[in-house]
């Protein structure tokens, strides 16, 4: 089985990417980073004794994207598993938000997995078996203030989801989101040092903080927690598990 995973040189997507490769899964990689942490990356993954491919699209742009797809189906013959993982996120109130960031927000959070998915699944479609997961987010089912273009396109990620599980319901395709609550990345976790800081308190305090806002549970989601839910989304076990927007986030939907 061969996958391609976006956003996956680092937190959550790398997280993925290991669970995937630790079931025998080949992975094809793709982020941004430094040329140490990308092949830090790469080789945690080809420790599982699969094949790693690495591919440096931008996503914004389409015919990156269109290269990123026909490349892991040149390395590895196949793509079966795709998922869209990788996405920005910029904070402003409505009236004040960059029209240039809202963009931006768009093209990766959305477009792109438009993209991906489009050019994936003529191939699922001719072998009738795919598996596409798309990493939505709790902000892809409710809201928060100053997250417009974040929360308009988790939904929208939500809503392809739904269209793409709809449209492939009688092949051996199946369509899924998964909806994290606040994951501990590094990103966060620099969130959770800046808080502490800020505040003058313990980065356990800062965590609790952060946490207590939305995550009844005050523990974060992990990206192997995440991957373990991805392997099950692909498994023979999740066929019928057909556009679902499946979250994991501490109890957060559930208030």
């Amino acid at each position: 089985m061969n996958a391609l995973v976006t956003g996956s040189t680092s937190g959550i997507g790398l997280g993925i990417a290991q669970r995937l490769a630790a079931k025998g899964v080949n992975v094809m990689l793709n982020g941004f980073g430094s040329p140490e942490q990308i092949e830090a990356a790469r080789q945690s993954i080809a420790a599982y004794g699969v094949k790693v491919g690495y591919h440096g699209a931008d996503l914004t742009k389409v015919v990156e994207v269109e290269d990123l797809v026909r490349s892991t189906e040149a390395l590895f013959g196949s793509l079966d598993v795709l998922v869209n993982n990788a996405g920005i996120q910029h904070v402003s109130p409505v009236e004040s938000f960059d029209p240039a960031k809202w963009d931006a927000v768009i093209a990766i959070n959305l477009s792109a997995a438009f993209h991906t998915t489009r050019l994936a699944l003529p191939g699922m479609q001719a072998r009738n078996w795919g598996r596409i997961v798309n990493i939505a987010s709790a902000h892809g089912l409710v809201a928060s203030a100053n997250k417009s273009a974040y929360v308009a396109a988790k939904h929208g990620i939500v809503g392809l989801t739904k269209v793409v599980a709809l449209e492939n319901a009688k092949s051996g395709i199946t369509c899924n989101a998964v909806c994290p609550g606040w994951v501990l990345t590094p990103l966060v976790q620099a969130q959770v040092d800046a808080r502490a800081e800020k505040e003058g308190v313990s980065v356990e305090d800062a965590k609790v903080g952060l946490l207590s806002e939305k995550q009844p549970s005050q523990e974060f989601v992990t990206p192997e927690q995440l991957g373990g839910l991805v392997v099950f989304l692909c498994s023979d076990d999740a066929q019928e598990v057909r556009g679902a927007a499946w979250n994991m986030d501490g109890g957060w939907l559930a208030q």
